[in-house]
């Protein structure tokens, strides 16, 4: 029978909304025991972006598959000591409360690696320590602060978000490498550690090509940007690709929003390329032929290629471009990345079947491991594991677990 690559490993969840959910249901696919503590009012994503009445919605679905829930107000000494029993049987713990919120609970990191020397625990927050480090921290602040939203968006637009969730989900991925790292050190080592991740930080990571040619701008203009002015700062450049080998979204027929192909001009693409744009001089023309003399004459170059995309659909377009072997993808909605086939296939869009809502849609595991296959499982009820937990695995009796209940601790 096939073991997964963390099993064996229980991790306590104590994270909400996002950050914190993206990286432990990461760590639930790969077979860790994840165990979500939610205050019994439950994680606040449970009830936002509601779809479907009296049901969790696809916001808290999406972030927390594979998990148990059980529910635990942190608040009262009995729930202290249950926390405390948590923890002592944990081998990892995940927070991304505000700054100070565990250790004002009476957990801080000397108290927690106390009752457990063993464990990792891993912290979110929006920042590092310094003058952020208590601004309130949301996926768009993190993307504004950690250089993404100042170099997206087009010349003579204002900053802009990207879809992708880099502040968030992002930060998760990081948060993840870290405790898996953690984990790794402690078969060496036999003690825990500490696991600080910054959502900034994250972001910054992310965006270090423009950290890159900030410092090239010392030197003079970014050749391969298509901007034509250049001050003391790495400007926004549309689409374009950000490396060596310049790139572009052009339009296709029949121009709806997302009839766009991204197209790659390597040098050894070119005179392929113009050859489909019905311009094969431009191949050995001085003015055109050298990645050095198209450099000046991106926007151009483009319009020309677009001239040619311009009058096919962007899946033709797709087809006659790859057939030359030059870089290049359509550019797919939800719509139809939600209805592709071969997602469907490698089990990235995976439907899932929920005990209040019924059959939904989620993204599956992108983490491929020929000896941990993931099964994508619904998201948990609020509290649906209390009596397997407490009662099965931490010993209560039934009338104590009642008595819980009736009384606010669970």
């Amino acid at each position: 029978m096939t073991t997964k690559a963390l099993e064996g490993i229980r991790v306590l969840d104590m994270t909400h909304v996002q950050s914190g959910p993206s990286a432990t249901q990461l760590m639930a696919w790969l077979g860790a025991d994840v165990v979500k503590l939610e205050a019994p009012s439950g994680d606040i994503t449970r009830t936002q972006l509601r779809d479907v009445p009296d049901a969790d919605s696809l916001y808290f679905t999406m972030l927390n598959s594979n998990k148990r829930s059980i529910t635990l107000n942190t608040k009262t000494e009995r729930g202290k000591q249950l926390l405390t029993e948590l923890i002592r049987r944990s081998d990892v713990l995940v927070e991304n409360f505000g700054p100070g919120a565990i250790d004002r609970m009476g957990f801080t990191w000397d108290r927690i690696r106390e009752i457990n020397p063993r464990i990792v625990y891993a912290s979110i927050k929006g920042f590092g320590d310094g003058p952020y480090t208590d601004f309130k921290a949301y996926e768009v602040v993190a993307q504004a602060m950690g250089g993404s939203m100042a170099t997206t968006g087009f010349e003579d637009g204002p900053p802009m978000a990207t879809g992708a969730q880099i502040g968030d989900s992002g930060t998760g991925v990081h948060a993840v490498a870290a405790v898996l790292a953690a984990l790794l050190q402690r078969t060496r080592t036999g003690r825990g550690q500490r696991v600080n991740v910054a959502m900034q930080h994250a972001v910054l990571n992310l965006c270090r090509v423009k950290l890159r040619d900030q410092q090239r701008l010392a030197h003079g203009p970014l050749a391969e940007y298509p901007n034509e002015n250049f001050g003391d700062e790495v400007p926004r450049s549309g689409n374009a690709s950000g490396g060596g080998q310049p790139g572009w979204a052009v339009k296709c027929a029949p121009g709806g929003p997302n009839d766009y192909v991204y197209v790659i001009v390597q040098p050894v693409g070119w005179k392929p390329i113009t050859r489909l744009i019905g311009r094969p001089e431009l191949a050995e023309d001085p003015g055109w032929a050298t990645p050095g003399a198209r450099l000046p004459r991106l926007a151009k170059m483009f319009q020309l290629i677009e001239e040619w995309t311009t009058t096919l659909p962007k899946w033709q377009v797709l087809e006659k471009l790859n057939a030359e072997s030059i870089p290049c993808g359509p550019i797919l909605s939800t719509k139809e990345i939600i209805e592709d086939a071969s997602l469907v296939a490698n089990d990235m869009v995976v439907e899932v079947e929920h005990p209040e809502r019924g059959s939904y849609v989620t993204v599956g595991s992108p983490l491929k491991l020929s000896d941990s296959p993931v099964d994508i499982t619904a998201s948990p009820l609020l509290g649906e594991h209390n009596e397997e937990i407490y009662i099965g695995e931490l010993g209560l009796g039934d009338e104590e677990l009642r008595l819980l209940k009736s009384g606010g601790v669970i």
